[in-house]
């Protein structure tokens, strides 16, 4: 997963014919530098439903095609080297669901009863507040033969290449010795399958017990780390870092945060909040930091739109321009070993108060990167203080890698870079 570009698929936004619609998009996503897709879910729903209320782990949504559809577009998928990844709900289902209804209806007479934690009352509990979401009990032993099994089903009979497992952190908290038998699971049958869990990057329980990722979260639940960063310009830069550095306690593996500008979750897009050109200073970051980014469906045109409220097709007008930005930033990161490593070193600038700037680096060696960039709408001159390991790039000739523009080297050692009003450079 640590060399991915994910792309969020959310089957009804992209088209109107589903898993076809989604088929029809793969090759402009190839040629995006899309590597990966994570598809919204498609397991069967109550009506209307978005898809986290599951009525049957092993059928597929009538809205969104047919089992040969899906095999379809797996297959499409796999043939331009761009793997599948179902986003998938084991803590919990409908109240629609055929077991939740019959344990309701019959009490502790039916043999289903026990699928559903409850509390020292009886009575079903639930994911937050949402009594429509009963939670299934995995101290039953049948119920984790049924979600692992439900799991298995997908990747045997169609192939897919993993799961983002929407509240993973639920299951961790009630039973968190279930992740590590069901990754295992999953990878008797496929061994490279990729598990990504909705739950904190912060937390190493998660990438210590069978995922490959978790996501860019506070610590606390369900709060995205940049959530505010952008919303006060004068902050903006010290909110940023500290988002980026974990308050300061730094992440057990920076490669394994799952990052974002836009997901489900995130309601109004970033571009309707932040506007064209903050979007572009922050795309650059997303996909010049470690960890494993991921484009949100109809980011790269700069589409408009809300997940759980708009129902039908975006449009896929690029009316900014957003496409060969994200494209050009993608190639650079799968051209430039080191903005796929590990290495990432926060730099202090002097210069204005909304400029940032990291190098990125491999251990061992290799090329560093110096990544500059400005949240402003004001011309600047950055003057980056480099750790001691990097100094050398204030003695060469640097290129940005961006714009194609040569720098020459500081006859005094001093380095300088001017930075247009919204801009990034990725230098080396």
């Amino acid at each position: 997963m640590l060399d991915e570009i994910f792309y969020g698929v959310i089957p009804r936004n992209v088209g109107p014919d589903g898993f076809r619609s989604v088929t029809a998009k793969l090759a402009g996503w190839h040629d995006l530098g899309v590597t990966a897709l994570w598809i919204s879910p498609v397991n069967t729903t109550p009506p209307g439903n978005f898809g986290y209320a599951v009525t049957d782990y092993f059928r597929l949504r009538d809205d969104v095609g047919s089992q040969e559809d899906f095999r379809e577009l797996v297959q499409a998928a796999h043939d331009r080297g761009i793997r599948v990844l179902m986003d998938f709900v084991p803590n919990h289902t409908s109240d629609q669901h055929p077991y939740f209804q019959d344990a309701r209806d019959r009490g502790t007479e039916s043999p289903h009863y026990d699928f559903y934690d409850r509390d020292e009352r009886g009575e079903p509990t639930h994911y937050f507040s949402w009594t429509d979401l009963p939670n299934l009990n995995f101290d039953n032993d049948e119920v984790e033969r049924w979600i692992t099994e439900a799991f298995c089903h997908w990747v045997r009979e169609f192939d897919v290449d993993g799961f983002r497992v929407d509240v993973a952190w639920g299951i961790r908290q009630r039973r968190p010795d279930f992740w590590p038998r069901l990754s295992r699971a999953v990878r008797e049958l496929k061994p490279d399958a990729l598990l990504l869990a909705e739950a904190s990057a912060r937390d190493a329980y998660y990438v210590e017990h069978g995922f490959d990722a978790a996501y860019d979260w506070t610590d606390e639940l369900g709060h995205w780390a940049w959530e505010q960063v952008f919303d006060d310009p004068e902050q903006l830069v010290p909110r940023l870092h500290a988002a980026l550095t974990n308050e300061g306690r730094g992440f057990a593996d920076e490669r394994r945060v799952f990052r974002f500008l836009n997901n489900n979750d995130t309601a109004a897009r970033f571009v309707t909040r932040y506007g064209v050109d903050m979007t572009r200073v922050a795309t650059a970051m997303l996909l010049t930091l470690p960890g494993v980014p991921c484009v949100y469906v109809g980011d790269e045109v700069g589409a408009e739109f809300e997940p759980y409220r708009d129902a039908g097709p975006i449009s896929w007008e690029d009316r900014h321009g957003l496409r060969p930005h994200h494209r050009r930033l993608i190639r650079l990161r799968r051209a430039m070993p080191s903005l796929r490593g590990p290495g990432w070193h926060p730099v202090e600038l002097d210069g204005s108060a909304q400029l940032y700037g990291y190098v990125r680096s491999l251990q061992g060696g290799g090329d560093p990167v110096l990544v500059l960039l400005n949240f402003s709408g004001n011309r600047a001159e950055a003057r980056p203080a480099l750790p001691a390991a990097f100094r050398d790039l204030t003695r060469r000739s640097l290129t940005d890698h961006l714009t194609d523009e040569p720098i020459a080297a500081p006859a005094d050692g001093a380095l300088t870079i001017n930075l247009e009003p919204w801009s990034a450079r990725i230098l080396a």
